[in-house]
């Protein structure tokens, strides 16, 4: 199997990168269930991102471009539902952490010298983290809301009386 590798490379090492990448891919299906499960408490009306489609933020080299669709419409997405239950949150709820997280990821897949991506690669690692923690803070709200008030609840405007 690694019969292939340039001579530099030891089959320990290629084994290492293996098992990194599996470890490295297996975060992103953690990830993406996380996004998945989060738009499945939107209602469809104000979903701009389908659930199943969080599931291509796992599929390497795609998710180079995908990761920036994903923010920009689980923002909105979020952004509708939490207007139509009338909760106040942030505007473009977690915007700023994901596209600095998208920025850094398109960051570290292109080649630059190895200590300009041991800096980008760090700040990728706590801006994904960031990330991740504010978009499961934000399905945890909206999984209470739903929980309290139902799925298909929307605030009614007192002032249209």
């Amino acid at each position: 199997m690694f019969d292939m590798m340039p001579d530099s490379i030891t089959n320990d090492m290629a084994l290492y990168m293996l098992i990194g990448g599996v470890i490295r891919i297996i975060i992103w299906i953690f990830f993406a269930l996380t996004l998945y499960r989060t738009l499945k408490l939107v209602k469809k009306d104000n979903q701009c991102i389908l659930p199943s489609q969080a599931w291509f933020v796992a599929l390497p080299i795609f998710n180079i471009y995908w990761n920036f669709e994903v923010v920009k419409r689980l923002t909105d997405s979020l952004n509708n539902e939490f207007y139509d239950r009338k909760v106040e949150v942030e505007e473009k709820p977690t915007q700023k952490w994901g596209l600095i997280f998208a920025w850094t990821f398109l960051l570290t897949n292109i080649p630059l010298p190895p200590f300009v991506l041991i800096i980008i690669s760090i700040l990728h690692l706590v801006y994904f983290i960031t990330y991740w923690v504010k978009v499961n803070e934000y399905k945890t709200l909206l999984r209470m809301h739903v929980e309290h008030y139902g799925k298909d609840f929307i605030a009614e405007n007192k002032d249209e009386n």
